[in-house]
């Protein structure tokens, strides 16, 4: 039986999500822009001066981060376990959307279909491809028992083309020309698992405790993307294509696929996903879908390493894509922020070694910020939050969990700081007084 029950070694005295809503009250800005500091410093929107307020452009982030998260997990009869998290972040709009489908029907019992869609300019287009890609997949034929690996990269290739096109008439009746989507996506055989990636979202295979493979994001700067893009009449600056949209290959987005005499693959903007087939191994541990939200802030190395690191002390999988999209979001992503993680059975299980070790770091991360609030109370300071971090920053912590590093603790920080506030408030003398 699957384990569904969480498990970590936090004490859990104090209930996390009202202090994580009472930061979001108070302090979010000032705590995001600490966590922050390494990459770049404040985000964008937070930088013009008191003269600069009004915009003639609505502002794309929020004053403060939606932090409700939507969850969802599943299994499949063969053993792969999954979860799903997603956040809308620091952005105006959730434009994000995903698939889940552990099972395929009828004689594909046994195969698996996830895919994470990452709108952009709208959410209509992510949100009609996350409802029709598989069934074009799947229509295409190439998809069956034989299971063979050209024949089924065909059909994927053929079925996000055949996506794209469908979209385009509903586009032009609904008005979505400039919205698009990326697409990551993936299909699990009995024998092989097969990627597919168009846009900058990015899919990462985990084996034997090491990044096995990883798609390549599509960016306009990408040599061969810059190609594509100037010879269908466009240019590449600022990153992006004509100035504009950061990301080559896409569905959608029909106001970059004008050209006429060239085929869909050939103009600025691409809908033809890369396709790979990669044969399954018992030592395949876990498989993580993932927007650029997430990949803007954590490189492949470390967020294999910190969901092996997790797994190894929390049995609840939307638990762990909890506490990345926490860790993202505290690491300085701008964006949406959207993650599908697949175990498979040979992903790491629970280990009584590393609950201990996470009590006794979370036992010193409470010891410290104690240690620190009295100081600074000590010297006549009223300690707020961000100068607790500011000073536990600068101190060495060993046993933090590998690729995480400090922020990916900020709950239990947080809950420590708020635990000596309690202790520290000043008793309410008895107006009455006695008789």
């Amino acid at each position: 039986m699957h384990l569904r029950t969480m498990r970590t070694a936090r004490k859990g005295s104090v209930e996390m999500p009202a202090f994580v809503r009472q930061l979001v009250k108070e302090t979010e800005k000032r705590v995001s822009s600490f966590f922050k500091v390494g990459r770049g410093g404040a985000a964008e929107g937070e930088q013009h001066g008191e003269g600069e307020k009004e915009e003639i452009i609505p502002s794309p982030y929020l004053d403060r981060p939606v932090l409700d998260k939507l969850t969802e997990e599943g299994c499949a009869r063969w053993g792969l376990t999954y979860a799903l998290g997603s956040m809308q972040g620091w952005r105006a709009n959730m434009e994000d959307f995903h698939n889940c489908v552990p099972q395929l029907g009828g004689e594909l019992a046994e195969w698996s279909f996830f895919a994470v869609f990452d709108g952009h300019a709208g959410s209509m287009v992510a949100q009609y491809c996350s409802q029709h890609l598989l069934g074009h997949i799947l229509a295409t034929g190439g998809v069956g028992l034989e299971d063979n690996p050209e024949k089924v990269k065909g059909s994927i290739t053929d079925g996000f083309l055949q996506t794209d096109k469908h979209l385009h008439s509903v586009a032009r009746r609904e008005g979505w020309e400039r919205g698009g989507t990326t697409v990551v996506s993936t299909l699990i055989s009995p024998y092989y698992i097969y990627f597919a990636n168009c846009g900058d979202s990015r899919a990462m295979l985990c084996r034997s405790g090491q990044v096995c493979f990883s798609t390549e994001d599509h960016k306009p700067y990408s040599p061969l993307e810059k190609e594509r893009i100037e010879s269908a009449g466009g240019s590449v600056s600022l990153q992006r294509i004509n100035g504009s949209l950061a990301v080559s290959r896409a569905l959608g987005d029909f106001s970059y696929k004008g050209v006429e005499n060239r085929p869909p693959s050939q103009q600025m903007v691409s809908p033809e996903p890369e396709v790979f087939a990669v044969e399954r191994s018992p030592t395949d541990e876990f498989l993580v879908l993932a927007c650029d939200g997430v990949w803007d802030t954590i490189s492949n190395e470390e967020l294999c390493a910190f969901i092996r690191n997790r797994l190894e002390v929390c049995t609840d999988l939307r638990d762990v894509c909890t506490q990345v999209i926490d860790l993202c979001l505290y690491k300085g992503s701008l964006d949406n922020i959207s993650i599908i993680l697949l175990c498979f059975p040979g992903a790491p299980q629970l280990s009584a070694e590393a609950l201990h070790q996470e009590a006794e770091l979370e036992d010193l991360l409470e010891s410290k910020v104690a240690e620190i609030y009295n100081e600074l109370s000590a010297s006549g300071e009223d300690p707020d939050l961000l100068s607790v971090l500011t000073v536990l920053a600068s101190s060495i912590i060993p046993g933090l969990p590998p690729g995480g590093g400090i922020q990916s603790k900020r709950n239990c920080i947080i809950s420590a700081y708020y635990q000596q506030r309690e202790t520290h408030k000043p008793a309410v003398p008895n107006a009455l007084g006695s008789s």
